[in-house]
């Protein structure tokens, strides 16, 4: 039922996973509230949430336009079981807003496959990476996703290689403009630090708890299976899901290089959610798909009420 329902793409769906959304995210702030009030957090919870949920109908919008999956609501669904499965990470909101900008650079990067207005979309992606870093410094890794897709659709052309230098300076010359007019000149000094939890951490579970190893392992596993079974479609589909594992790859990376207690798991739910959503459409057995379904339901909710005790 829950494999066939969202199986469709109408408004309904956007609606179901709104409400899903919003239950979870406010029972998350109503148990994290401890000596604060309600009255005190809600306008920040509203605005955070406000941005969790576009993200998820970014995603959906990605997935639709560049055609990274058939025409269903899978992909918002993973997405949504993703944030209530790691809904302890939803205390990170500056990985909240990072993200946020990441997924409309993403959608930037992967729209460039037309080989229209090229230089504008690397401009565009470029500059929404570089806000993204105001907010969460390592998602300033993401330039190398930039150039790799000039690589692969646009490397002989020069001025290509130099537009992305010119999209982060924007960011930044405009940055520090605002800055000096305030007097906070080590902003930037203090917020790029770029930590290391892999190389400072005695223990590699101060890193990266269970949870989220299973997590990654599981998401390379069904990455894997996907490029086996879609190895014979059209190679335009095939170097989509590349970038978008490239994606994931780079957003692996950042959560080795950064403490447990700060990991941006959050980055890597796009790509996780394409690849979950590539597995669950060729499989053909509907009882199967139906029993996988629920089974991610049940276990996302799980998790989640381990994390409220």
């Amino acid at each position: 039922m829950i494999s066939s329902f969202f199986g469709k793409t109408k408004p309904i769906n956007n609606i179901v996973l709104a409400s899903f959304l919003f239950l979870f995210y406010f029972t998350n702030v109503f148990f994290q509230l401890g000596d604060q009030r309600i009255n005190q957090v809600i306008p920040l919870e509203m605005m955070l949430f406000a941005v969790l949920l576009v993200s998820v109908f970014i995603t959906n919008q990605i997935v639709r336009t560049e055609k990274a999956t058939e025409s269903n609501s899978y992909a918002m669904l993973f997405f949504v079981l993703l944030i209530v499965t790691f809904s302890d990470e939803l205390v990170l909101q500056n990985v909240l807003f990072a993200n946020f900008f990441l997924l409309l650079a993403f959608w930037r990067i992967l729209s460039i496959k037309s080989t229209k207005n090229v230089k504008h979309k690397i401009f565009d992606a470029s500059l929404l990476i570089a806000i993204a870093s105001l907010f969460y410094d390592w998602a300033l890794a993401f330039m190398l996703l930039v150039f790799f897709v000039i690589g692969v659709y646009d490397r002989k052309t020069f001025k290509n290689w130099l537009v992305p230098l010119l999209g982060v300076g924007t960011i930044f010359i405009l940055t520090f403009t605002v800055l000096k007019l305030k007097g906070s000149m080590n902003f930037f000094e203090d917020h790029y630090q770029f930590s290391l939890g892999l190389f400072t951490s005695k223990s590699f579970f101060q890193v990266l708890n269970i949870k989220t190893l299973i997590y990654l392992i599981l998401t390379i596993l069904v990455s894997i299976a996907v490029f086996i079974r879609l190895r014979n479609v059209s190679g335009g589909k095939l170097l989509l899901l590349r970038i978008v594992f490239l994606i994931f790859v780079l957003g692996t990376g950042i959560i080795l290089f950064t403490p447990a207690d700060a990991s941006p798991v959050l980055l890597t739910f796009f790509p996780a959610a394409v690849f979950f959503t590539n597995y669950f459409e060729v499989m053909k057995k509907r009882r199967l798909q139906e029993a996988l379904m629920v089974g991610f339901v049940v276990l996302a909710c799980s998790l989640f009420a381990v994390h409220l005790n």
